[in-house]
């Protein structure tokens, strides 16, 4: 028996299949994957990015969330020996069952790339990098530097967990169907030092949400509509020598953890 047709997208997935083999290449490349290597991919879609990580690592692990493309994917089971399926929504898979080192390669569904993204990171201990393509507006925003407008909370807690490069633009020529957006292929190697132990990371976290809550007012202002105290706030800011008019988007990751550091509710 045969292998079925592909299913056709489904629009409240945002599915956009990968076409261009160029592009798999290029992503594998950068993946920089050997035999020993387990990888993560999050939506294989119809298979075209699987089949190359397939070829070219130990083991993958493949989440689908569609039926229909994992029961497409199931019948070229035994094409690839070393893939494991799963039918499962990535935001809730127990990403901690993976091992230590896995390598993330994956064309995140769009609506929900900055949840996903920040699952990953959340869990960076585990993954020594990932390649990930996304709408290039939120690449923009995981390399933005202080002073730009795509900088906020994501800019600071990807740049604070990880050294992002945003590698290559990918045309909507080479989807089916054609995205609206435009995409991009970004690089995030984890830290493997981390600037503030596990029990300060939430407080920073708050703060920089806290932070960019209300971008149009000073950074004074912003947190203290957050609840955070305006003395204690004045302090921090007179240590870091910065003005107390300064907005969020000025300011570094680095002086986002010192200011974490120095302040209180």
């Amino acid at each position: 028996m045969g292998i079925s047709d592909p299913p056709p997208a489904i629009k409240r997935f945002g599915q956009n299949f990968l076409v261009d083999p160029n592009i798999v290449r290029k992503i594998v490349t950068l993946a920089e994957l050997g035999p020993s290597h387990t990888v993560l991919e999050i939506g294989p879609g119809r298979g075209i990015l699987t089949e190359a990580l397939c070829t070219s690592s130990g083991r993958v692990t493949a989440i689908e969330v569609d039926p229909r493309l994992h029961a497409y994917l199931s019948e070229r089971q035994a094409e690839f020996p070393n893939l494991s399926l799963v039918l499962e929504d990535a935001m809730i898979y127990p990403l901690e069952s993976l091992p230590v080192g896995t390598v993330v390669v994956a064309n995140l569904p769009y609506y929900l790339s900055t949840p996903l993204l920040f699952r990953l990171l959340d869990q960076r201990d585990r993954f020594s990098r990932m390649v990930l393509m996304l709408q290039n507006e939120v690449a923009d925003r995981l390399v933005a530097k202080p002073g730009s407008k795509d900088y906020g909370v994501l800019s600071v807690m990807a740049q604070y967990a990880a050294d992002i490069t945003k590698t290559f633009r990918v045309s909507a020529q080479c989807f089916r169907p054609r995205p609206e957006v435009g995409s991009a292929v970004v690089l995030l190697r984890t830290k493997e030092r981390r600037e503030l132990s596990r029990e300060e990371e939430p407080k920073f976290a708050a703060l920089v949400k806290a932070a960019f809550a209300h971008r149009r007012k000073t950074l004074v202002n912003s947190l203290r509509d957050e609840g955070y105290d305006p003395t204690s706030l004045t302090g921090a800011l007179q240590l870091l020598s910065l003005s107390p008019t300064a907005r969020a988007e000025i300011l570094s990751v680095l002086q986002f953890i010192e200011l974490s550091r120095q302040i209180t509710l």
